[in-house]
Order: structure tokens, then C-alpha cells, then sequence
């Protein structure tokens, strides 16, 4: 695997699903000019592999100010299928409402275009309990679970999560909070084999932890670092697959020319999982590698 897999484009915060024997990755999109050290992010970008080496661009299929609610910022987000629609659950910077939200936006095909489910946002700071964190609702992470019920998860400081309704752009309970310890942000969950995996961008500059549970609503217990500090960039935002027999960890770094942590790169390692279920740390492909 030859790392950063995209190299024209400043790229970070993975999502990824596949369909028909495609793989569908879903970036965030660093833009600050020149001499602006800062998150300038305005949409998002959608590629696509049969083969994890060759990556196809397709048109952005969505940007922040499609969910006509939101004043712009195009952070981390999560997209999921079910029942041949696609949904795509992002953090935005919420026009009226201080503070960020999620919105979900819905397409037909993976490649979009998406537009906005509902017309305002499914969670914001009326939904959570009072915080002067103005991050507490970043980066969503949604499971759909076996018996069909889908789960939200999210969170900066403090990690959130309900269940959605079955038509998944509303919540079908108050969010709860999970205790994971040095928990940052970044937030993915996904199921496998029987586990329950949490992953999070872990302490600062962020590593990428873990914590399993055999119930999604807990007890999770923690297990451990995924993924260490990445070459030239504080945060740490991770999206796993398992694509044609192997498993494979997303995640970015600031590894291209003019890269750092606000202009970072999307990476593609091999996941390797013990006989227990348990993870064993991510060996980095660089560049130079």
C-alpha cells in the first residue's frame, strides 16, 4: 500500500462502505490558503476502488451549506446504507443555535448527489445535556445492528449516543454517555464477529484507541492504542473495512508536500485482529517507506 492514497487533494476524515464490490471512501476536504494555518473545510469528496490501489474522483457530492440551517464547516461524517439508500451523517456549524450540529443528508447511489433529509439539523445543543463545549457534537459514527435497530454516536470531550428511529433521520431516545478514558473525539463504531468496537482519536496530539463490548450499550472495557501519533499531525480520525479478505484501517496524516494538521491526507493500512477479537496496533506505510 503506497501512502497517502490521494495525492492531488488535501483530504482527512475517512468514512467508508462498499457496494456491488466497490469501495466508496468519503473525505473531508482541507482548503486554507497559503500562510492560513486553520481548518478551512467546505465539502466533502467521494472516490472510489474495485481494488483498494486505484482510486476513482468523483464529483463532491455534498457541502456544508447544502443543509440550508448550517453556516458552513465540513467536519468529520459518517455514511451508511440501508435498505438501498445511502445516508450521510455530518457536523456543521449550525447558523442559529450556537455551537456544532449533525445534519444527515440521503442519495440513491453512493456517488450522490445528496441533499438534506429533513431540512434542520438532528442533533444540536438542544439535544444534549447544558455544555460550553461548542464542539460537543462532532463526528458522527452510526452502526445499524443485527436485530435492524441503528445507533448515533458522537462527541468531542465526551462521547454521546442514542438510537435512531428505523427511518434514520430521527432519535428514538435521549443520548447517554459512554466513558472512555483520555476521549478526544473522532469517534467510530462497528461490529464484527459478535465485538462491539468503539475507536476514538485518544489524549493530544491524538492517538487512536480502543474499547470493546459484546452490548452495544456496554459495559465497553477498554484495550488499547490502534494507532499512534501520525507523521505531521495532531488529530487522528479512524474508519475500518473488510474488503475481499482482508481488513483494512483508514485514517489520515499530513505526509504530503505543504501537508500538516490542517492539510492532511487520507492513509490505507492493513488491520490485523487477534483470535479474542482484540486489535493489533497499525504499522504505518509512509511515503518513504
Amino acid at each position: 500500500m503506497k501512502n497517502p492514497v490521494i495525492t492531488h487533494k488535501f483530504t482527512a476524515d475517512p468514512t467508508v462502505i462498499v457496494h456491488n464490490d466497490t469501495v466508496y471512501l468519503y473525505t473531508g476536504h482541507d482548503e486554507p490558503p497559503p500562510a492560513v494555518d486553520d481548518y478551512v473545510m467546505k465539502d466533502w469528496l467521494c472516490f472510489s476502488s474495485a481494488d483498494m490501489i486505484n482510486w476513482q474522483e468523483h464529483p463532491s457530492p455534498l457541502k456544508a451549506t447544502d443543509f440550508s440551517w448550517a453556516k458552513g464547516d465540513a467536519y468529520a461524517s459518517k455514511v451508511i446504507e440501508r435498505n438501498g439508500r445511502f445516508y450521510w451523517y455530518v457536523a456543521v456549524t449550525h447558523a442559529s443555535i450556537p455551537g456544532k450540529a449533525i445534519g444527515v443528508a440521503t442519495a440513491s447511489h453512493p456517488t450522490g448527489p445528496f441533499t438534506d433529509a429533513i431540512g434542520a439539523a438532528l442533533i444540536d445543543t438542544t439535544h444534549i445535556p447544558p455544555t460550553d463545549n461548542e464542539k460537543a457534537n462532532l463526528d458522527p459514527s452510526v452502526l445499524i445492528d443485527d436485530d435492524g435497530q441503528p445507533y448515533i454516536f458522537w462527541g468531542s470531550k465526551q462521547c454521546y449516543y442514542t438510537k435512531l428511529s428505523s427511518n434514520m433521520i430521527e432519535l428514538a431516545d435521549v443520548p447517554s454517555l459512554i466513558s472512555l478514558p483520555g476521549f478526544m473525539e473522532g469517534v467510530h463504531v462497528y461490529k464484527r464477529n459478535g465485538w462491539y468496537y468503539i475507536m476514538y482519536g485518544y489524549e493530544f496530539p491524538e492517538k487512536v484507541a480502543y474499547a470493546m463490548s459484546r452490548n452495544i450499550q456496554g459495559p465497553w472495557e477498554f484495550k488499547g492504542i490502534v494507532n499512534d501519533v501520525v507523521f505531521n499531525c495532531e488529530t487522528n480520525r479512524p474508519a475500518t473495512l473488510d474488503f475481499k479478505g482482508q481488513a483494512y484501517f483508514f485514517y489520515h496524516n499530513g505526509a504530503l508536500p505543504d501537508g500538516g494538521s490542517h492539510r492532511r491526507s487520507i492513509c490505507v493500512d492493513d488491520l490485523f485482529y487477534n483470535e479474542d477479537g482484540t486489535i493489533q496496533q497499525v504499522i504505518q506505510t509512509r511515503p518513504d517507506n
